[in-house]
C-alpha cells in the first residue's frame, strides 16, 4: 500500500531507510512504492550579481530562493518536483513531490536528469536556451539563466544532485582610454550571436555596478572578426572585433576588459573559466585593430593587425578604403604592396587616409629575377587617392628586377601630404622617393633618405603627370630623374631649415584636413587644421 507522506521530506527518507526488512535488504529490494526519491540540489555558483537585491534572488547567483519547481525524469517518466531551498544555505535545496513521486525500487544508484525552467506546454521535455534580447533590467538578466543536471548518478545513501548552468555568463569591464576619461553612461551590447532557437542576435547588457556589465547567452560561437562587444558612448559607437573564435560554453564566464578609446576598444585581457568570478586563468588578448563600415566599405584602423587585414581584404577588392586613427609600426609584418602598377585599372582605386598619422618599421626585401616591386602601393590607380601619411625610416631593397617607391611604384592616382624618410633601393629598376613612377598627381610630399638604383629621383625617377609643392633633402640626386610632365620639386641643401619647404607646401592643400609643420626634429609633420 502506497504510504501518504504529510512529514519533512528529509525525515521521510530517514525513516525509509531503516525500515528495510532483512529479506528485503537480503534480496537489495524495496517495497513497491514505500520510498519516495528526495534529492538535495547543489553545484550553483555562489557569487552574487553585484547590486542584486535580496529579492531578487535567482540561480545565476546560485540562489535556488526564486525556483518552484524542477522537472525531475527517471527513465522515460518526467515529473514536477517542489524546490525547498535550504534554511541556512539557499545554494542548496531539497527536491520532493508529496502528490506523486518517483520511488526507489533497490538500494542500487539511479539515473536521473533534471531542469529548470519547465517547457509550458509539455513538462517531459527540456526547453531550449532562449535569453532575453533586453537585460538591461536585473529580472530580465537573471530569469535568462537555464539548469540542468543531465544523466546523473544518484546514491541511495546521499541522493545528491549537481547542477550546472546552460548558459554562458559574458562579463565586461570598460576602462578610460585615449580620448576618454571616463565611460560613465555607456551602454554596452553583444552583437554577431546566434539566432538558433529564437534567440536575440544582439543583448542589451545588465549594469552590474560601476563600469561592469553582464549578460547570458545560449552556448555558441562568435566568429573571428566579426564585432562582438558594442559600446555606445559620448555620441559615438565603438567595436570590438576577436581576433580568434569566440565559443561561449555553457557554464563558463567569460570576463573581459576592454578600453574605450576615441579610435575604438582594445582589449586590455580576459578571464574564461568557471561561472563564478577568479576560477579559470587570465591571459594577454589582441583584437584585430579596426572598425569596417559596410555603407563605406572603410577600414577604420588602430593597430598593425588592423592595417594588416585591411591590406589583405584590399588584395582583392582594390576599392576598400582606410583610415587610420592611430601610429602603426609594422615591425616583423610582411608587406605585399597593394595592386599593380602595369595599368591604372589595376592599381588602387580607394582612399587611403592617414589622418596625419605614421607608419613605422615598413621593411620590405625582394629577390625575384622575374620582378618584383618594393612599395606601399603597387600601383595606384586614376580613382585612387592616397594622403595625410607619413612614412618613417622605410628600408625597401630589390637585390633584382623590379622599381622601388616610397608610397608607390606607379602612381596614376592622387598622392597628397604624404612623407617618407629612410632607404630604398632597386638593383634594376627605378627609384622614388615618393613614386617611381608617377603619372597622377603628387602634391605637397617630401622625402629625406637614400636612393641607389640606376634610375633614381627623390620624388620621382620618371614623371608624366604633376608635381606640386614636392620638396626632398640633398643626396646628390635631383627630385625627378626625367620629366615629361610638370615638376615643381625643390631641394632643401644639408644642413637648412626645412621651413621654406612648410611655407612652400601648405598654399598647395587648400581644402585638405591637414597641413604641414616643423616638428621637434626639424622635419614637417603634418597636423590638423584648426
Amino acid at each position: 500500500m502506497r504510504h501518504r507522506l504529510f512529514i519533512p521530506a528529509a525525515t521521510a527518507l530517514l525513516i525509509a531507510l531503516t525500515a528495510c526488512t532483512q529479506d528485503e535488504l537480503a534480496e537489495g529490494t524495496l517495497p513497491e512504492g514505500e520510498y519516495p526519491v528526495v534529492i538535495r540540489a547543489t553545484g550553483l555558483s555562489v557569487e552574487a550579481t553585484p547590486q542584486a537585491a535580496p529579492s531578487t534572488r535567482a540561480t545565476v547567483d546560485g540562489d535556488w530562493q526564486g525556483v518552484q519547481t524542477v522537472a525531475l525524469k527517471m527513465g522515460d517518466a518526467v515529473k514536477e518536483y517542489t524546490v525547498t531551498p535550504n534554511s541556512a544555505d539557499n545554494t542548496k535545496a531539497t527536491l520532493s513531490c508529496e502528490s506523486d513521486p518517483h520511488y526507489w525500487t533497490s538500494r542500487d544508484p539511479i539515473t536521473v536528469s533534471a531542469w529548470w525552467p519547465l517547457d509550458d506546454i509539455d513538462i517531459t521535455r527540456m526547453p531550449a536556451v532562449k535569453v532575453a534580447e533586453d537585460q538591461s533590467k536585473l529580472a530580465d538578466f537573471q530569469n535568462s539563466d537555464f539548469i540542468y543536471a543531465i544523466d546523473r548518478t544518484v546514491e541511495f545513501n546521499d541522493p545528491k544532485l549537481t547542477f550546472t548552468h546552460r548558459t554562458a555568463r559574458v562579463a565586461i569591464e570598460l576602462k578610460p582610454g585615449t580620448g576618454f576619461t571616463n565611460v560613465d553612461g555607456a551602454t554596452v551590447s553583444l552583437v554577431s550571436l546566434s539566432a538558433d532557437n529564437g534567440n536575440p542576435t544582439a543583448i542589451k547588457t545588465y549594469h552590474a555596478s560601476g563600469n561592469s556589465y553582464e549578460a547570458l547567452t545560449a552556448p555558441q560561437t562568435v566568429a573571428k572578426g566579426e564585432p562582438f562587444i558594442r559600446v555606445e558612448l559620448g555620441g559615438g559607437t565603438f567595436y570590438f572585433r576577436p581576433k580568434n573564435d569566440v565559443v561561449l560554453e555553457a557554464g563558463n564566464r567569460y570576463k573581459y576588459t576592454v578600453n574605450v578609446n576615441a579610435t575604438g576598444l582594445t582589449l586590455e585581457g580576459c578571464t574564461i573559466g568557471g561561472w563564478e568570478p577568479g576560477q579559470g586563468e587570465s591571459g594577454a588578448a589582441e583584437d584585430l585593430g579596426y572598425n569596417y563600415d559596410t555603407t563605406t566599405k572603410t577600414y577604420t584602423v588602430y593597430n598593425a593587425d588592423g592595417l594588416m587585414a585591411w591590406a589583405e581584404a584590399a588584395q582583392s577588392d582594390l576599392s576598400f578604403n582606410c583610415t587610420l586613427t592611430a601610429d602603426i609600426d609594422l615591425t616583423g609584418k610582411k608587406w605585399t604592396p597593394i595592386g599593380k602598377g602595369t595599368t591604372s585599372e589595376f592599381g588602387y582605386q580607394g582612399t587611403f587616409d592617414g589622418q596625419g598619422h605614421r607608419i613605422t618599421g615598413l621593411a620590405i626585401t625582394t629577390d625575384n629575377p622575374q620582378g618584383e616591386s618594393a612599395a606601399l602601393f603597387g600601383g595606384i590607380g586614376g580613382n585612387g587617392e592616397v594622403k595625410n601619411l607619413q612614412l618613417v625610416d622605410v628600408d625597401y631593397d630589390v637585390k633584382q628586377a623590379g622599381p622601388s617607391g616610397g608610397i608607390a611604384r606607379d602612381n596614376y592616382g592622387t598622392i597628397t601630404a604624404c612623407s617618407v624618410t629612410g632607404t630604398i633601393a632597386a638593383a634594376r629598376g627605378s627609384v622614388g622617393g615618393i613614386a617611381a613612377n608617377n603619372v597622377g598627381t603628387i602634391t605637397a610630399c617630401w622625402f629625406k633618405g637614400d636612393i641607389a638604383g640606376p634610375n633614381r629621383g627623390n620624388i620621382a625617377a620618371h614623371n608624366y603627370g604633376i608635381l606640386t609643392a614636392c620638396y626632398y633633402g640633398q643626396n646628390g640626386y635631383l627630385g625627378v630623374r626625367d620629366n615629361y610632365g610638370t615638376d615643381d620639386t625643390h631641394q632643401i641643401d644639408s644642413g637648412a631649415l626645412w621651413q621654406p619647404a612648410v611655407d612652400g607646401m601648405n598654399p598647395a592643400l587648400t581644402g585638405n584636413g591637414y597641413q604641414w609643420a616643423l616638428g621637434k626634429d626639424g622635419l614637417p609633420v603634418l597636423q590638423k587644421k584648426q
